[in-house]
């Protein structure tokens, strides 16, 4: 992945497959990685996001209403695979993997030009076949930990994790919070003694300074996912002033982390 290039930490831009409409989406994505996004999460919309706090149901609910699906996941992915060499990660749920098939919807998203892939809501004790369905498609499974997690649990996750370590970084579902808990921060601290693979937090962060606290931490980058959709969802109807604000937010969260 794009961690091999020495640059730390990178920026990892969320949005919501499909929102507001499939069109739409994939400009949003094109203007992302034009703006200097270093990777792309594409989060599949669901009836259930157990994860997800209320701007990113608010965004799955809009693209879920403008007719999304996983077969339009990948049509939107391989779009934005032409177009791009940055990584692109998919982030899902349990019941949209299965229904497709698990090996059918890793293999899916291999070919259309995924590296990695997270379920958002599979345990470690059901992860095997999703981890072993990932590898046989050569793709990364990426698992999530957190400061709540046991020193022998994170250990086997470690053991079966791909592509990055996924921090959530706050307590709760996804969205915008005032700072960074010191906990966090000694979590980064941590994985980076135990493990070679890039540590990445998540959920939370949303301003310059919070990256920056990462990037001082060690954080191998930093997943941006509620501040964006905000804004997607602020300006419906207006693509100038989206793209004008969201073009803004990429270029000081890049400076927060010192890469821009």
């Amino acid at each position: 992945m794009a961690f091999q290039n020495g640059r730390r930490p990178l920026l990892v831009a969320c949005i919501v497959a499909g929102d507001p409409d499939f069109p739409e989406s994939i400009r949003i994505a094109r203007m992302l990685v034009a703006a200097g996004a270093d990777m792309l999460e594409l989060v599949m919309p669901f009836s259930d996001p157990v994860a997800d706090g209320p701007v990113i149901q608010q965004a799955g609910l809009r693209a879920l209403s403008a007719g999304m699906n996983t077969d339009r996941l990948f049509e939107l992915v391989r779009e934005v695979r032409g177009e791009t060499e940055i990584p692109l990660v998919i982030m899902t749920y349990a019941n949209i993997v299965i229904q497709r098939g698990i090996e059918k919807f890793y293999h899916d998203a291999a070919r259309a030009g995924a590296d990695g892939v997270v379920v958002a809501d599979v345990p470690l004790e059901e992860a095997a076949p999703f981890c072993d369905a990932a590898r046989i498609a050569e793709i990364d499974p990426i698992l999530f930990v957190s400061q709540t997690t046991s020193p022998d649990r994170l250990e086997m996750i470690l053991e079966v994790a791909g592509g990055f370590v996924y921090l959530v970084a706050a307590m709760g579902v996804t969205g915008v919070r005032e700072g960074i808990a010191p906990d966090t921060i000694s979590c980064i601290q941590n994985l980076k003694e135990r493990t070679a693979l890039p540590v990445v937090p998540g959920f939370g962060i949303s301003t310059p300074e919070q990256v920056q606290i990462c990037a001082e931490a060690g954080a191998d980058g930093v997943i941006i996912g509620s501040a964006i959709i905000r804004l997607i969802g602020e300006h419906s109807g207006y693509p100038a002033a989206r793209e004008k604000e969201i073009r803004t937010l990429v270029r000081e969260l890049k400076a927060g982390a010192g890469t821009s």
